[in-house]
């Protein structure tokens, strides 16, 4: 079905403020100036307008991804759009879903999630709202995450958790981010194979090039699923609950590390990551980094340049198996 890129509503004053809200934590939207709108907003694929009459224009490629996720939950309240457009119809069907977390920080450690839906489960998870979790704020995400271990339980989950230390470990035995990507999820859905025997399908993003890379990292198990990759499959209510439980771990996780490095440890990649590791090499040593980071980013090694290192003075990973 061909993807819609307009779409026109009329907001009342409440929901005006719902929308300055859901957007404001949004960092790919940029405010622009628009003549007579009171909220004009602009990203790579994305435009909002919100006129001072109320009328509200959402167009660009990612529309109906914005509507869909972001407007209809939390400004509209109503799915005027509807999973069912815009979906594969067998997104209520039973099947598990992959994401994960924590690929692109520096601090912090990767975490992916497997989550099996049904009918019931799949349309309950609809009505609270979830979606992509890059585009809740961690406030939300925690509770969330909380009433989807509710719906789901502990059998229709899965978790694979690479802690900076495991992390580095396993990065210096695969040294590429997308096979490692491709060990963690294949690990999640051999786990999810296992709670659910009826489970036969998967959903997972296509990060890598080739549709084969978690093919190739899945055991027998596994193999007998039908596994599905898409670009932006947090379109998929599995993978979607899947993202909310990932982000939801990465964030405890990042408290304890930042309990552990004495202060507050930025998340991404973003220009205070610098300053962090320039304290942290002053205050802890080089040695400590591979406790909280991974290590292999090159914003590890300029930090380490900066301050008198090179990677030769981190302590080697411990030997690990390879997985």
């Amino acid at each position: 079905m061909e993807k819609k890129n307009l779409f026109t509503y009329t907001l009342t004053p409440e929901q005006a403020v719902a929308l300055e809200t859901a957007v404001a934590g949004m960092s790919a939207l940029q405010r622009v100036t628009v003549p007579y709108t009171s909220l004009a907003l602009k990203g790579k694929h994305l435009t909002i307008n919100l006129y001072t009459s109320g009328k509200l224009v959402v167009q660009g490629k990612d529309a109906e991804e914005f509507v869909l996720f972001t407007l209809e939950p939390l400004v509209l309240g109503a799915a005027t759009l509807g999973y069912e457009e815009v979906l594969d119809p067998k997104m209520y069907a039973p099947h598990a879903g992959t994401d994960e977390s924590g690929k692109g920080d520096i601090f912090g450690p990767l975490i992916t999630v497997g989550a099996f839906v049904d009918e019931t489960t799949s349309r309950q998870l609809v009505d609270l709202g979830i979606r992509d979790s890059k585009t809740i704020a961690d406030g939300q995400i925690q509770k969330f995450a909380k009433e989807i271990r509710k719906i789901l339980g502990r059998q229709n989950c899965s978790f694979v958790l690479l802690r900076p230390l495991t992390y580095n470990r396993l990065y210096a035995k695969i040294p590429n981010v997308n096979r490692l990507l491709a060990w963690c999820h294949a690990r999640a859905i051999e786990t999810l194979a296992e709670q659910r025997p009826d489970a036969t399908r998967v959903v997972v993003d296509q990060f890598a090039k080739t549709e084969h890379t978690i093919q190739r990292a899945l055991m027998p198990r596994g193999r007998k699923l039908t596994v599905e990759q898409m670009h932006k499959a947090e379109r998929d209510i599995a993978v979607a609950t899947a993202s909310v439980l990932a982000r939801d771990v990465f964030i405890t996780e990042m408290k304890k590390l930042s309990e552990l490095a004495g202060e507050t440890l930025p998340k991404g990649a973003g220009p205070k990551v610098p300053a962090t590791l320039d304290a942290l090499i002053r205050t802890k040593g080089v040695a400590f980094l591979p406790q909280v980071a991974k290590c292999h980013f090159k914003t590890i090694e300029e930090a380490l340049t900066r301050n008198g290192f090179t990677r030769d003075d981190l302590p080697p990973p411990e030997e690990t198996t390879t997985p």
